[in-house]
């Protein structure tokens, strides 16, 4: 015993740090998907309003986030981007985070390829503009006016995705994914509050900006929020697809669950092991 409480007591602290590598890579390599993640209410609404909706409803995504935030933001846009293309929705998708276009170009693809969606015809990524507010409220007036074309420089009146959308009146849902500044607030201010009666609209923020949020939950202009990883967590367990957010929450237990055994163990060795040797 004291033998090996003299090795875990003065064991170098870099094994410590190749332990904690080890078992942060290994659910990021495979989800463990432990038990106990519970589905909020705030994300669960979210996921029902998209079941709700008719088929072939215009989704509008608002990536609006960096790579800052991206281990957050990332898996919960992909996860709802999914969500609305397994339901047959159109999805109308921008940025206004200069940084993040490679981001929502991303997720945009790679939802689409799981499903077999066409760009024009089941989404469109409009692309980034400077000035948010002016794109807001340009987007709450005409959509064409302020988008001519898309990212891609396609014009985008006449594209079957748009058809029937002349601005965000003609929405049927917003969800926003946002760090800070623009984000859900902005987008009620500038684009929904005008048309509050036409749509509803949700927020997707980082864990440390969703308290703040709760006061436009609570009131009602936002219909649901999704909040930091575990939230993004949550929606994937919602539409049963493991992403990055569940293997996320999963480094983290695995990495608690280490700390936590090895105070208690060296602890208890100290305490136990070492004193009992120390007196003969």
């Amino acid at each position: 015993m004291s033998k090996f409480a003299d090795f875990i007591l003065t064991l170098d602290r870099r094994y410590i740090f190749l332990l904690l590598a080890i078992v942060a890579f290994l659910p990021l390599y495979h989800p463990f998907n432990f038990p106990g993640l519970t589905i909020s209410d705030p994300v669960k609404s979210v996921y029902d309003t998209i079941e709700e909706l008719p088929e072939g409803s215009v989704i509008f995504m608002a990536y609006d986030f960096d790579p800052a935030s991206m281990p957050e933001l990332f898996p919960m846009g992909l996860a709802l981007t999914r969500h609305a293309f397994k339901k047959n929705h159109r999805v109308v998708g921008s940025t206004l985070a200069l940084t993040g276009i490679g981001l929502a170009e991303k997720i945009m693809a790679d939802a689409a390829k799981d499903y077999g969606k066409k760009n024009g015809e089941d989404y469109v990524f409009l692309g980034w503009k400077p000035s948010y507010v002016n794109v807001m409220i340009g987007l709450s007036q005409d959509l064409y006016k302020t988008f001519p074309e898309d990212h891609y420089g396609q014009p985008t009146r006449g594209m079957p995705v748009l058809e029937g959308v002349g601005s965000m009146a003609d929405i049927n849902y917003l969800v926003c994914f946002s760090a800070g500044v623009p984000g859900p607030e902005e987008w009620y201010v500038y684009a929904r509050d005008k048309h509050k009666d036409k749509f509803e609209m949700a927020g997707g923020c980082t864990a440390v900006m969703a308290p703040g949020l709760y006061t436009f939950l609570n009131s009602g202009q936002i219909n649901g929020l999704l909040g930091g990883m575990r939230g993004a967590a949550e929606y994937e367990k919602l539409i049963g697809r493991e992403g990055a957010a569940i293997g996320g929450m999963d480094v983290q237990s695995t990495a608690h669950f280490l700390i936590i055994f090895l105070v208690l163990l060296c602890n208890f060795l100290y305490l136990f092991a070492k004193p009992s040797q120390e007196k003969k």
